[in-house]
């Protein structure tokens, strides 16, 4: 359970899915996904399988030109499962309002959505 992933990445137009630029909340997922499928190849050497989440909490909006930094840890392992904590936090956002062009770093990056999950990696696909 040593292990963190963190992926960063720009959501773009083709991200977003409701008027004002506004990202569908299923791409945090999306990113959640690639968390952990980094989590099982690190932890059993294989991709493993997403079973269910647990829980799932939108709580910021995020909009294309946003940058997501998306992270995540094993908390619990059995047998063949791991479950696992994810956050996404908003770190960077456009400012159109200064330029078209214009972007920021945050000082305090946002918690926009966060989520509990649990992957399955088959015994006979456990490498390590």
């Amino acid at each position: 359970m040593e292990h963190e992933v963190v992926i960063r990445l720009r959501m773009g137009t083709e991200d977003a899915h409701y008027a004002g630029n506004l990202v569908d909340g299923a791409k945090m997922l999306h990113l959640f996904g690639d968390v952990a499928t980094e989590l099982l190849i690190r932890r059993d050497g294989d991709e493993g399988l997403f079973r269910a989440y647990e829980s799932v909490e939108f709580l910021a909006p995020v909009y294309a030109g946003d940058y997501i930094e998306a992270k995540g840890k094993i908390i619990r392992e059995g047998n063949t499962s791991r479950t696992m904590e994810f956050e996404a936090w908003k770190v960077i956002q456009p400012r159109p309002d200064l330029g078209t062009t214009a972007a920021e770093v945050l000082k305090s990056p946002i918690l926009v959505c966060k989520a509990i999950g649990t992957c399955v990696t088959p015994k006979a696909s456990q490498r390590f």
